[in-house]
């Protein structure tokens, strides 16, 4: 179990993560999103104790991390693949961990086997690449067996069958009662990996409950709809207070009613509907929605550049 309790962590005048508290629990896979700069990262490498808090703590399986006596054993991470010696091969790299806590030699074996790695554990690191990386972090961070595993963008430059195996592996460990606790950027992954999410936007908290909830709290009702005379079923539906979003002559996206008030307001219409078919908000819309205001980096649509660089052509 990770317990992070008021904590807050400032660089100078910038504040990076600002008292936040959450609880991550054993048995569920609990994600961890948040844009850029929102302080995903540095909340990490404080719950493993690289970075110390400016104000309040962080325990991991009742501790602080640097209170273990086998840390290997208690938590395993992944926070930078790169963290290695890249003279080194693979298995001499887990080898010199591994002997810093007593763990034998086929524990080292059987991780570089559960990851994949056995056709290249004698090659050097140095020579990896960007999905070969990320398997020997994450054999890294199952290498004491631990009851936590922290997993900061672990398919990152992974194949697809990578990435899979990485979205089985995190819900196994949580099959067994382990605390899981992963971020990544792609929200459709996290959609199929994740039980409970945590949000986090300007070094805040925005968003701490189990998936499905936060889809249902971004949910407005919106229904695709394919009939004849749609301009009367608009009408007939302009007390609503509706949008709508004309696609084809009889297609239109409707949102803010129910598909069951679609149907009666177009049979007291005479109006034909032969589609009605209700949009699921997917996570990534939810997330948007969550995070809007959150984005230290605001992008450009490039329409919205053609129209800047026409209006400059213009004066």
């Amino acid at each position: 179990m990770i317990e992070v309790q008021s904590l807050s962590k400032k660089y100078g005048t910038k504040t990076a993560v600002d008292d936040i508290s959450f609880t991550v629990q054993p048995g569920k896979v609990t994600g961890f999103l948040g844009p850029n700069g929102a302080g995903k990262s540095t909340t990490m490498r404080m719950v493993m104790g690289l970075d110390n808090p400016s104000a309040g703590h962080v325990t991991v399986n009742g501790r602080h991390y640097t209170q273990h006596r086998a840390p290997l054993r208690e938590v395993g991470a992944l926070l930078d693949a790169k963290a290695v010696h890249t003279k080194r091969s693979a298995y001499n790299h887990l080898r010199a961990m591994a002997a810093t806590h007593g763990i034998p030699n086929r524990r080292v074996e059987e991780v570089i086997e559960l990851t994949g790695l056995g056709p290249v554990a004698k090659k050097r690191v140095g020579g990896f690449s960007l999905g070969m990386g990320q398997r020997l972090g994450i054999a890294a961070a199952l290498l004491g067996n631990p009851h936590t595993v922290i997993l900061d963008e672990p398919i990152n430059g992974l194949d697809p069958e990578g990435v899979q195996w990485v979205r089985h592996l995190a819900k196994d460990l949580a099959a067994q009662g382990r605390t899981v606790f992963l971020s990544s950027h792609l929200m459709s992954e996290m959609a199929l990996t994740a039980d409970h999410l945590i949000v986090i936007g300007r070094g805040r908290i925005i968003a701490d409950a189990p998936i499905q909830t936060i889809l249902d709290a971004q949910s407005t009702s919106r229904v695709r709809v394919r009939a004849d005379r749609l301009h009367d079923l608009l009408n007939g539906l302009a007390a609503e207070g509706v949008t709508s979003q004309l696609f084809e002559p009889e297609l239109v996206e409707i949102t803010g009613v129910e598909p069951r008030r679609i149907a009666e307001v177009a049979r007291r219409e005479d109006v034909l509907i032969y589609e009605l078919f209700p949009l699921q908000v997917s996570l990534e819309d939810a997330y948007m929605q969550l995070t809007q205001d959150e984005v230290e980096y605001q992008s450009q649509n490039m329409s919205d550049m053609n129209s800047i660089s026409a209006s400059s052509e213009g004066r």
